[in-house]
C-alpha cells in the first residue's frame, strides 16, 4: 500500500509560480512511474505529467509543456510538479498518483494509487 499526500497548491495570480509536492509512504515508491492530473469542476480528471521510476523520460501534456515540470526524488520519495507561467484555465484540484509499472504513462487508467489533491487557484 501506498499513501500519497500533495501540498503547495493556493492562490496564485496569473503568470506566477506553483510548486506542488507529492510525498509518498511505502517501499515501492521508487519502482514505478508517477504522474500528477488535474480537475475543474465539472470536467473529467486530466493528464498533466508523468515521469519514469529513474527519472529520465517525462511526458506532459500539451497545454502544460514549456510552462511545467515534473521531477522526483527517489531518496525522499517524493514528487515535484514546478508549475510556471500559470493560467487561470489551470485552476484545478492536483493529484499525484503511482503507476502500475515504471514508465511514464499520460493515461490515468494507468495508475494504482491516488494522493486527496491540492487546490490550485489562479486568478486574473
Amino acid at each position: 500500500q501506498v499513501q500519497l499526500i500533495e501540498s503547495g497548491g493556493g492562490l496564485v495570480q496569473a503568470g506566477g509560480s506553483l510548486r506542488l509536492t507529492c510525498a509518498a509512504s511505502g517501499s515501492t515508491f521508487k519502482d514505478h512511474g508517477l504522474g500528477w492530473f488535474r480537475q475543474a469542476p465539472g470536467t473529467e480528471r486530466e493528464f498533466v505529467a508523468a515521469i519514469n521510476w529513474r527519472g529520465g523520460t517525462t511526458e506532459y501534456a500539451e497545454s502544460v509543456k514549456g510552462r511545467f515540470a515534473i521531477s522526483r526524488d527517489n531518496v525522499r520519495n517524493t514528487s515535484y510538479l514546478q508549475m510556471n507561467g500559470l493560467k487561470v484555465e489551470d485552476t484545478a484540484v492536483y493529484y499525484c498518483a503511482v503507476a502500475f509499472g515504471s514508465g511514464a504513462v499520460p493515461d490515468r487508467v494507468g495508475y494504482r494509487y491516488w494522493g486527496q489533491g491540492t487546490q490550485v487557484t489562479v486568478s486574473s
